[in-house]
């Protein structure tokens, strides 16, 4: 059978490993991917991770894949996310994970048979080294953006691009997006696992190591190469960022306005020069149009510092509808809100209640409020500036961070409550996230959270300013705002469909069947 690429037929190298090995492989890679994203954040570990994941579904028929993908999943989402049974224990936690798990085993199926059926079609070495890992990158990416987008809008954590927001392709995000740097690091492992299998059968004799490892160099240098974007800015905003350290967590039990009085303590009132105060998600507690206690406090601070003030609140519409709130105070009062289009399944609202609550009664009970999502645009003027609203959950969306760039915004506002994971990595992971978007947007971003981490970061994810976790302060910061476009604000969304859609493609045109009907 001809191949591929100009090839001649040859036997497959990417021959199934014994189940033990695959498995052994799959747990090892699945508990270094988890040892990449913070605590400890060792971004490397990413890498064997990735090829020890290929290796082991590699040639595997497809209910071996599944399993193994699965084993590799669960060893990767129980420890990475092991902040979800903070407060309502090991359910709701291992539930996730093992759903999570589930999607793992679903792109570890896919690459399975993209090694049996596309090394099948594709038989030159050429194809084999370049084009089967584009396939494979492809697919991998693909399982991102699916599980990142379903259920219930999905859970976008823990994908390959996040865990380098500290490592030498972090800049590849302003071009290609959080899943364009995955693709880049999977396809960059895929080449080299294929440069350790298929070169040394080369006919004529094996390729020794160094020229391998040569090669493999050669590819990654020419990744790292490309130069960051260069962002633009134009002028700067002082902006005061409060962490109030208060009782702002779900089961607290704080008295109402402690959390207010928190954010309203460790706000500095004699800082000079401020043009805008941020406060984080929930940091006023109610809506301060129906509670004038609330109005008043606010009323103090924007009075003392000379500035305008964004923080949020629980919200309710006349019909009764809930939101999680963020909007803009000035001396004249409410000016203008933006409110959550990603409130947290299952946390913040319960999708299918009826159903949930016959499976797991007790803990579904314990979530006696449902927040809507918000329809209004995530850009608000503020201080003569637009800023772009991010609450907490909104920032793992891909869309929602998009919008953002393309409302106008100079600066990326990302409110956060962390309280109900003190002591966790969620909060670290989730600044890492915001990281990321600050460098795919082009655009500095104040990371404002109840407890912390707070940061301000600039458009090339470099921290600027920062204040103790766990700790009553705030950052009074002189801010770059952005004007330049990156590629990735305007084609991140048509990279992640085409790289998704052309692997899930190829790999049913190398299907069996579809080659016995050709």
């Amino acid at each position: 059978m001809s191949g591929g690429f100009g090839g001649v037929s040859r036997p497959s190298p990417f021959a199934a490993l014994p189940v033990r090995v695959a498995l052994s492989l799959a747990v090892i890679g699945g508990l270094l991917f988890a040892l990449s994203f913070p605590s400890p954040g060792w971004w490397f570990l990413a890498y064997p991770a990735v090829a020890c994941l290929l290796l082991a579904a590699m040639g595997q028929g497809w209910r071996r894949a599944a399993w193994i993908g699965y084993v590799g999943g669960v060893a990767f989402w129980v420890p990475a996310i092991s902040w979800a049974g903070r407060y309502l224990g090991p359910v709701p936690w291992l539930a996730l994970a093992l759903f999570e798990a589930a999607m793992f085993a679903l792109g570890s199926v896919a690459i399975a048979l993209a090694y049996r059926w596309v090394a099948r079609v594709v038989t030159s070495t050429g194809g084999r080294v370049w084009g089967l890992p584009a396939v494979i990158a492809a697919l991998w990416t693909g399982r991102e953006w699916f599980s990142g987008s379903w259920p219930y809008g999905g859970f976008a954590w823990g994908r390959v691009g996040l865990s380098q927001s500290d490592s030498p392709f972090a800049h590849l995000a302003a071009y290609v997006g959080v899943l364009g740097v995955s693709f880049v690091v999977v396809y960059c492992v895929a080449v080299v696992v294929s440069l350790g299998l298929v070169v040394p059968t080369v006919p004529g004799g094996s390729v020794r190591l160094p020229a391998r490892v040569a090669t493999a160099g050669l590819l990654v240098a020419a990744v790292l190469a490309v130069p960051a974007w260069p962002t633009a800015t134009d002028g700067t905003i002082r902006i005061e960022s409060v962490q109030g350290n208060g009782p702002a967590g779900y089961f607290d039990n704080a008295a109402p306005g402690e959390v207010l009085e928190s954010q309203v303590t460790a706000t500095d009132v004699s800082a000079k020069g401020v043009d805008l105060v941020v406060w984080p998600e929930g940091s006023a507690e109610f809506d301060p149009r129906a509670q004038p206690v609330i109005a008043s406090a606010l009323d103090s601070v924007v009075q003392s510092v000379g500035a305008p003030i964004v923080a949020g609140a629980i919200t309710q519409t006349s019909s009764g509808v809930l939101h999680n709130t963020s909007f803009v105070w000035t001396a004249d009062g409410w000016q203008s809100s933006y409110d959550k289009k990603r409130p947290v399944p299952f946390g913040e609202y319960v999708p299918d209640r009826w159903f949930f609550s016959k499976l797991a009664p007790s803990l579904i009970g314990l979530l006696q409020r449902d927040y809507t999502p918000g329809t209004k645009p995530n850009v608000l003027s503020v201080a003569g500036v637009k800023a772009g609203i991010a609450i907490c959950f909104d920032i793992v969306d891909d869309g929602l961070t998009r919008d953002m760039a393309r409302g106008g915004a100079q600066v990326i506002l990302a409110q956060t409550n962390n309280a109900d994971f003190s002591g966790t990595d969620e909060n670290l992971q989730q600044l890492e996230i915001a990281r990321m978007r600050a460098i795919e947007t082009g655009r500095s971003l104040v990371n404002i959270s109840t407890v912390g981490a707070s940061q301000v970061i600039d458009p090339t994810g470099r921290t600027i300013d920062r204040v103790p976790e766990y700790t009553a302060s705030s950052m009074i910061t002189d801010v770059p705002l952005g004007t330049s476009t990156t590629p990735a604000t305007v084609a991140s969304g048509l990279i992640a469909l085409v790289l998704s859609l052309g692997g899930l493609l190829v790999l049913l045109a190398c299907a069996p069947w579809s080659r016995r009907r050709a």
